[in-house]
C-alpha cells in the first residue's frame, strides 16, 4: 500500500515537474529546504511502518510541519541574515541518514533470513 502510494507520489511530481512552472532563484532556497524536511518525513514513515508503529497522523502532521517550519526558519535566516537554514539542513540529513540505515539493516536481515532459511531447506532435502 505504502509503495503504490510513493509509486502515484512520484508520477505526479515528474509529471508536474514536467509541466509546471520553473521555481524563480529567489524562492528556490525555500523549497530546497521544505523538500529536505518532507523527505525526512518519508524516510521517517517508512521506518515506522517497518517498525509496526506508523500513525498517519503523525505522519502527515509532520510532513506539513516539518516543511512550514523548515520554509519559517529559510525565511528568518534570510531576514536576519544570517544562515539559519543550515541547521535544519544538518537535522533533517541526520536523521535521513539515521532512518536510511534502520531501513537497510532491516531488509538487509530479512535478505539474510531468507538466505538462512533457504540453505535450511535445501539441507533438509539433502539428508532425505
Amino acid at each position: 500500500m505504502v509503495i503504490i502510494a510513493i509509486l502515484i507520489g512520484c508520477i505526479l511530481g515528474a509529471i508536474i515537474g514536467v509541466n509546471g512552472p520553473v521555481i524563480s532563484y529567489t524562492y528556490s532556497g525555500y523549497l530546497a529546504i521544505a523538500i529536505v524536511a518532507a523527505l525526512d518525513s518519508v524516510f521517517g514513515g517508512i521506518t515506522s511502518v517497518l517498525k509496526g508503529n506508523f500513525d498517519i497522523k503523525v505522519f502527515i502532521s509532520g510532513f506539513f510541519g516539518n516543511a512550514v517550519l523548515s520554509i519559517l526558519l529559510t525565511w528568518l535566516g534570510v531576514k536576519l541574515n544570517v544562515d539559519i537554514y543550515l541547521a535544519a539542513i544538518v537535522v533533517f540529513v541526520g536523521r535521513m541518514f539515521t532512518n536510511l540505515a534502520i531501513i537497510r539493516r532491516y531488509y538487509i536481515d530479512k535478505w539474510s533470513d531468507f538466505i538462512k532459511n533457504k540453505k535450511a531447506i535445501a539441507e533438509k532435502s539433502k539428508t532425505k
